[in-house]
């Protein structure tokens, strides 16, 4: 039950914030929470994680049961450019992106007795 996305094109370093906030979460308010999200990777994770919960469906896991065991935010290709500067000269400008990889594992439903 793993999801990639890979090449993009924001940096790791903004990225990140979204996997520390959604790692060890169940799968149901991980959704929600980058749902309403304010940063714009939540919708490139958002898609990796639904991506994910569709592979676990396949395997026929519950979705109740699903929770979030391992983000991992990757440095991907960085596009290389340069501007124009003073004197001819040139300097440069990386455009970073990422790789997100999402993998979710099963946990046993707690039965209430009453």
């Amino acid at each position: 039950m793993k999801a990639f996305v890979k090449n993009y094109r924001q940096s790791p370093r903004k990225v990140r914030l979204l996997a520390d906030l959604v790692r060890g979460k169940q799968v149901t308010k991980a959704v929600t929470l980058l749902e309403f999200s304010e940063k714009r990777a939540g919708g490139a994770f958002s898609k990796a994680l639904r991506s994910a919960i569709a592979n676990a469906r396949v395997q026929g896991k519950n979705e109740e049961t699903l929770f979030v065991t391992k983000v991992a935010v990757d440095m991907g290709q960085t596009l290389k450019r340069f501007m124009p500067r003073a004197r001819g000269s040139a300097s440069a400008i990386r455009k970073h992106s990422s790789h997100i990889a999402i993998e979710l594992g099963e946990k046993a439903l707690k039965k209430v007795s009453k």
